[in-house]
């Protein structure tokens, strides 16, 4: 038996940040992983998809080089090799998983590899060991939700459908892709495989794709991914499933779409087996925590995915962070009204705060501001000059509510908003902060021009 002031359970971008941080804070503190260091983000979804992302944009750039002057006399000899583009993937997850075990290591944190069973809140059983603790982190993330569709798991059983963990191990690239909702995760999919050739569906339940993002984003983002080639079919249910081939009915007309593969992807449900003996209070999006990550039963904490707050890497390590913070003596709260949230595509979304919508029915006498990515330099200059900045400020004192950005780089340059939102900046500052040129962060410069009078490199009456 040994005795810890913390064990973490699970070891995702919560559960591995908030063992380091333990440690580094003077606690001795466990780790237990069941499967792979890194959880589900480093290891099938957020640096994966990125890897091969960036290969569909060199390839999608490489058949359109004629606008960057350069002539490949016959396109048919750029080729996807889609087992090199896996390797190169699997290189990068192997480089981040190992430096994070190195950083486990470094840092004095145990590392135990098995399943953890919960026995109480001060006892857990790892292979036949027994660790004791103080205090108990669950980050045990979340999996995909499998939706009750006529034929669905024999399609499963089958390896026609499938979720985000197996399309990135395929081993041959698809001709046609079928994807199950229209999400944040449904729209990266989409994207990648369009751009290396796949015909693409996307099959949504509602009149939107990407829900929770702001209205003007998510509508200006779908014309673009149809623009593309992706067919998006809204008010669509799913009638069944035989095989490859799916029966939907989309705005009253029955369609049957085939596809060599089928991927699931309509949301997640939380990973609370095994967590009975604690008398957790759960719902259907997870296990409740307050601000500080407490849940119900007094030194037991919930981070990450597994309590329903937001299904994202980086909120899950910040809420890890404030975990350990508060068991070690310090006060520390997560704000969600200013959590940034990004879409991985061409362009990319990037989002922080408040909607127009939202800022509204808070009861904000709000600012809007816009300014297009085609009056930018650097994006002309690149070649990618699609999507906007919009801020939403509020009238008052021009503080900074919301900032939504479609463009190249949209996924970095939100960093600044978040930044200026958690200080209570305002439109005022960020058009004094002197922005380099020529970058696109000068976007961001001119859309709070606008808020408080006029941009200057658009003309507005």
């Amino acid at each position: 038996m040994k005795n810890y002031d913390i064990v973490v359970l699970g070891g995702g971008p919560g559960g591995y940040v908030a063992a380091i941080k333990a440690a580094q804070m003077g606690a001795k503190t466990a780790l237990i992983e069941k499967g792979e260091i890194g959880g589900v983000c480093l290891n099938w979804g957020c640096i994966p998809t990125k890897a091969l992302l960036k290969s569909a944009k060199i390839y999608e750039d490489m058949l359109d080089s004629e606008k960057f002057g350069i002539e490949i006399k016959d396109k048919s000899m750029v080729r996807i090799n889609w087992p090199k583009m896996q390797e190169r993937k699997d290189k990068v997850v192997k480089q981040l998983t190992g430096g994070v075990k190195t950083l486990l290591n470094r840092n004095g944190v145990e590392l135990y590899q098995g399943n953890g069973e919960v026995v109480d809140k001060n006892t857990i059983k790892v292979k036949g060991d027994i660790l004791k603790t103080k205090n108990l982190i669950i980050a045990t993330g979340a999996s995909p939700y499998i939706p009750e569709v006529d034929g669905l798991k024999e399609a499963i059983n089958e390896g026609i459908a499938i979720t985000s963990k197996e399309i990135l191990e395929l081993k041959e690239l698809p001709k046609r892709l079928i994807i199950m909702g229209g999400g944040v995760i449904s729209t990266e999919f989409a994207i990648l495989y369009n751009a290396l050739g796949v015909e693409v569906n996307i099959i949504q339940r509602s009149d939107r794709i990407l829900g929770n993002i702001e209205k003007d984003i998510r509508d200006s983002m779908a014309s673009i991914m149809q623009k593309k080639g992706i067919t998006i079919h809204f008010n669509a249910n799913i009638l069944s499933v035989q095989r490859n081939r799916m029966s939907i009915e989309s705005n009253e007309k029955q369609l049957i779409l085939e596809g060599d593969k089928i991927l699931i992807s309509v949301g997640n449900r939380p990973n609370v087996e095994g967590l009975q003996n604690l008398g957790l209070k759960i719902d259907k999006k997870g296990i409740s925590t307050n601000d500080r990550m407490e849940t119900n039963i007094q030194g037991v904490y919930a981070i990450g995915d597994v309590n329903g707050k937001y299904n994202l890497a980086h909120v899950a390590s910040a809420e890890g962070i404030a975990a350990v913070e508060n068991i070690l003596g310090k006060s520390t709260s997560i704000n969600y009204n200013k959590i940034p949230s990004c879409i991985y595509g061409f362009p990319e979304v990037g989002s922080a705060g408040l909607t127009e919508e939202e800022a509204k029915e808070q009861g904000h006498e709000v600012i809007i501001s816009t300014f297009p990515v085609a009056a930018n330099g650097k994006a002309l200059a690149e070649g990618e000059s699609e999507g906007f900045i919009k801020i939403v400020a509020d009238k008052k004192y021009g503080e900074v509510l919301g900032v939504h950005i479609l463009a190249a780089h949209a996924t970095d340059m939100i960093a600044e908003a978040v930044t200026t939102m958690e200080l209570e900046g305002t439109v005022h500052e960020l058009a004094k902060a002197i922005h380099p040129h020529p970058t696109l962060s000068e976007i961001v410069m001119e859309a709070a021009h606008g808020a408080i009078d006029k941009p200057i490199h658009i003309f507005k009456k």
